[in-house]
């Protein structure tokens, strides 16, 4: 199933490994695919002579690697193809303490305290490009705790499952047989719902720490990363606290207005963040959820769940924003079954099928324009009289003949059947009146909410939410600066993020040059 220049590529990756791996594939004989399934991996276990493969009976095609003959906790149901083809690669290398993606001691702490035998299952699509995170996450957390253990599922091979469960977005990850989390998610928000769901030990009580800098900027975005690598060069001790590095750049494939970087990913720009934040000494903190901030005196405080405080009498907010809801009556609950945001994650659920769109800027446009890919038809629905995306998207939209775009319209109501949307209530603007509209799912994309909730009282807000700054990004507490999507500037943008971050730190800088 690999190709020779996979296989070449896969050889070096795996090239020092130093534990011996064992695949063990549970396959029915009788089953057509399953002769197609274990070439996939006979051609992983060929890249290194430290993987065998082993065949025992099963019901349905499924493998699960040992190491050195102890079963590590992490299981396949399908192969890990498409973009799961790193998860893969990534659980040989992480169980051989090679990765990159293995967690601090902080998290390792938390990890080992889960409490229970827990068993995770989580259901994806190939094409998915979400699911990769949560399934490489959630493999650490196995190979982190032995009385964890996680099985990948390929949705498309487990339609029964699938429909029995009413999954109708992914990944979908279930523990111990509840539902757990459905969407995109890191391994920080991931570990805080298992915590809240399974507890933790209460005799492994963390020991609280504090961690002192001279400035700490909070997220991991465009903002923030210009924000560290700025105030580093300044030879200030940085600490970067956020969830992930790249932020909502994660959840961007294409981007073409970099200037001087003609075409790029979300993934890439991400990794090339972290990239240039490893070029300075600075300090990451990632999988970190701030849970209480004090900006009241001199050193300001910053407390995140697990017992750490970040101390420093300098605070860059660079926080970002995410999905912006509907906030409809029953719209929580709807969320994945028929409610979605990720287009490229849920989209193929729903081929062959009528969806609409909510929102007519770049992002709503090119997801209508994925989206008629796959749906027999979309419809887009647009506030305002006119759509905001670019001309060159527009083109592309008006040009695909199973697309119907309304203006003036808004969303007003959502209808169910047996737990899932199956249309939605529409006022027209200009004549004031309401129609039904029946269809399987909803993709919104009505812009972005700043992540500015735990700031409320601490500093000024306007009524949407975005932190006031003045144009040196200072925020009404002393010390305190804000950047990006998160704050007062207009235009929320790669570009300008990164040029309002580096404007924090900067100001942040001077004004640390003339005080006490």
């Amino acid at each position: 199933m690999l190709d020779l220049n996979v296989i070449t590529q896969v050889k070096s990756v795996l090239a020092h490994l130093s534990a011996h791996f064992t695949f063990v594939v549970e396959r029915d004989d009788s089953d057509a695919d399953a002769t197609h399934f274990s070439q996939f991996v006979e051609d992983v276990a060929s890249c290194s002579s430290h993987i065998t493969v082993e065949y025992r009976s099963g019901k349905a095609f499924r493998f699960y690697i040992l190491r050195d003959g102890q079963e590590t906790g992490i299981a396949f149901r399908g192969i890990p193809n498409g973009h799961e083809f790193t998860s893969l690669l990534l659980a040989l290398l992480n169980a051989d303490g090679q990765g990159r993606n293995l967690p601090d001691d902080r998290l390792r702490q938390r990890i080992a305290s889960l409490r229970g035998n827990i068993r995770l299952t989580t259901y994806v699509s190939l094409t998915c490009t979400n699911c990769p995170d949560v399934v490489q996450a959630l493999n650490v957390m196995a190979l982190l705790n032995p009385n964890v253990s996680h099985e990948m599922v390929d949705g498309a091979l487990a339609q029964q499952e699938v429909n029995e469960l009413n999954i109708q977005a992914v990944p979908a990850v279930y523990v111990n047989g509840d539902l757990l989390h459905v969407g995109r998610g890191e391994l920080g928000t991931l570990l805080d719902e298992l915590e809240d769901h399974l507890g933790t030990d209460s005799s492994a009580a963390h020991e609280a720490v504090e961690r002192r800098y001279d400035i700490v900027v909070l997220g991991g975005g465009p903002a923030g990363a210009a924000a560290a690598i700025y105030a580093a060069r300044k030879g200030q001790r940085v600490a970067v606290v956020a969830q992930r590095i790249g932020g909502q750049v994660n959840d961007t494939t294409g981007i073409e207005n970099i200037i001087s970087v003609p075409k790029t990913t979300g993934a890439q720009l991400a990794a090339d963040l972290s990239k240039h934040l490893e070029a300075y000494p600075i300090d990451t903190y990632t999988n970190r959820r701030i849970t209480r901030v004090d900006f009241s005196e001199k050193d300001k405080r910053v407390e995140v769940r697990g017992g750490e405080s970040f101390i420093a009498p300098r605070v860059i907010i660079a926080t970002g924003a995410g999905w912006r809801r509907l906030g409809l009556t029953g719209e929580d609950k709807l969320i994945g079954h028929g409610i979605h945001f990720c287009p490229h994650c849920d989209g193929p659920f729903y081929k062959g099928k009528h969806v609409a769109v909510i929102g007519g800027g770049n992002s709503g446009v090119e997801a209508a324009i994925d989206l008629a890919g796959i749906c027999d038809h979309v419809t887009v629905l647009e506030f305002g009289s006119q759509m905001r995306a670019d001309k060159v998207l527009q083109q592309k939209l008006r040009a695909l003949h199973n697309v119907d775009i309304h203006f003036r319209s808004q969303t007003v109501g959502l209808s169910e059947q047996n737990g899932r949307l199956n249309g939605i209530d529409v006022r027209d603007l200009d004549k004031d009146e309401m129609r039904h509209i029946s269809l399987d799912g909803v993709f919104v994309q009505i812009g972005l909410q700043p992540n500015s909730d735990i700031f409320k009282g601490h500093v000024n807000l306007t009524p949407r939410g975005e932190i006031i700054i003045d144009d040196r990004n200072r925020t009404s507490a002393a010390g305190v600066y804000a950047a990006g999507d998160v704050s007062t500037v207009p235009f929320k943008q790669i570009m300008i993020a990164m040029g309002e971050g580096a404007k924090a730190a900067l100001a942040a800088f001077e004004d640390s040059l003339y005080q006490n």
